[in-house]
């Protein structure tokens, strides 16, 4: 009985940690998108003064736009794949985290 405890006691610690990884990968990546979208429109604001040409400035905001929109649908997508495997995911970092941890002991 007590084995059954300790095991459901592990399975929640373990399933937490998964949950703690994937919480903070979310936060990153939703940080990583929204320095993207800063970076590439504060890039676009400040050359724009500086184009002779309107045909170069409907490309470059194009261009500009399809970036963002391809790298934050990629993104969003990875997201969901993850929340979806997360337990497959998470689980093989966090064993292997753990091998390392008590190998250096």
């Amino acid at each position: 009985m007590e084995a059954t405890l300790s095991k459901l006691s592990e399975d929640a610690s373990f399933s937490q940690r998964i949950d703690a990884m994937h919480r903070r990968d979310r936060v990153c990546l939703t940080a990583f998108v929204v320095v993207l979208w800063c970076t590439l429109l504060f890039a676009l604001f400040t050359v724009w003064p500086y184009i002779a040409t309107p045909a170069i400035t409907v490309i470059l905001t194009v261009a500009c736009g399809l970036v963002l929109l391809f790298n934050t649908a990629a993104i969003v997508a990875m997201l969901r794949h993850y929340e979806e495997d997360k337990h497959f995911i998470y689980s093989l970092d966090l064993k292997h985290l753990d091998e390392m941890r008590s190998f250096g002991r």
